[in-house]
């Protein structure tokens, strides 16, 4: 499971399980709190915000040589990117600070150690994705030649399921496109979903865009194929042509260059 769709939402695993962690930890301090008194009450809330600024910021502080050209993309938050034990251990000095009695310290205690239970148990269950190959069915390059993801194969790959009409997927397009100009060692594919060859070409254009291997996937074979539900989405494949990651919404600089990192070097690339 990559992500939950509802409706038009799409909520990616990660930050699902997320979401359980910080569900579970309200749901705990909140009973304490009847019991603890005010103070209890107050710090589940400020220690939750503090704690999740502290671990942005410690993200953030980690990789400053990603944010140092754009600073203001610290507060992208929609990308991801939390060290959480810094915030954990943010958010329990708050509570020392905040909560003067032994009760209400220990069930704030309990309610941080509950929600890393249950995000970590949560992370557990859902990481890792099936090791799809690469699938054999041809597209078309915008100078109208029919290409086959095999073909490309025998390096590791980056292929980004984007649109023009998608604003993350062109947020992020920029920084692919200086990835993609940097890395020599990994086949970057950029796979337009149901768009024609001249509204790609305007839109490459106007943004001064250079992009390896635009393909177009004109009716959006490879998002069923990788199970992608929504754009932008990003594939990992190692150098056998299986899958080996994916990353559903816009991703950041960091986030990708962990990813391409990972990725496996050897193997003999595999197609359906």
């Amino acid at each position: 499971m990559n992500a939950v769709t509802i409706g038009s939402l799409m909520l990616s695993v990660d930050r699902l399980v997320a979401l359980a962690g910080i569900v579970a930890f309200l749901v705990v301090t909140t009973i304490a709190a009847r019991k603890s008194g005010d103070g209890l009450a107050r710090w589940s809330t400020t220690g939750l915000v503090f704690g999740i600024a502290a671990a942005r910021t410690a993200h953030v502080v980690m990789h400053w040589s990603t944010f140092a050209d754009d600073p203001w993309r610290a507060l992208a938050v929609w990308q991801g990117g939390f060290f959480w034990p810094a915030g954990v251990i943010a958010a329990l000095l708050l509570l020392v600070l905040q909560v003067k009695e032994t009760r209400g310290r220990i069930a704030g205690l309990a309610g941080v150690a509950v929600g890393v239970f249950v995000w970590n148990a949560a992370s557990l269950l859902t990481s890792g994705v099936d090791p799809v190959p690469l699938p054999g069915n041809a597209l078309q390059t915008l100078s109208g030649q029919s290409i086959a993801l095999p073909e490309l194969a025998g390096k590791p790959m980056v292929i980004n399921l984007w649109a023009t009409w998608c604003p993350p997927c062109r947020r992020e397009m920029p920084m692919m496109a200086e990835v993609a100009a940097a890395n020599d060692d990994v086949t970057f594919v950029f796979a337009n979903q149901g768009e024609n060859a001249p509204r790609i070409r305007i839109y490459l254009s106007r943004e001064g865009l250079l992009l390896p291997n635009v393909l177009m996937d004109n009716f959006g074979e490879l998002s069923r194929h990788y199970k992608a539900p929504g754009l932008p989405a990003t594939l990992f494949i190692g150098a056998d042509g299986r899958l080996v990651d994916i990353h559903l919404g816009e991703i950041s600089r960091e986030g990708m260059l962990n990813k391409i990192e990972a990725l496996p070097r050897d193997g003999v690339a595999l197609m359906n």
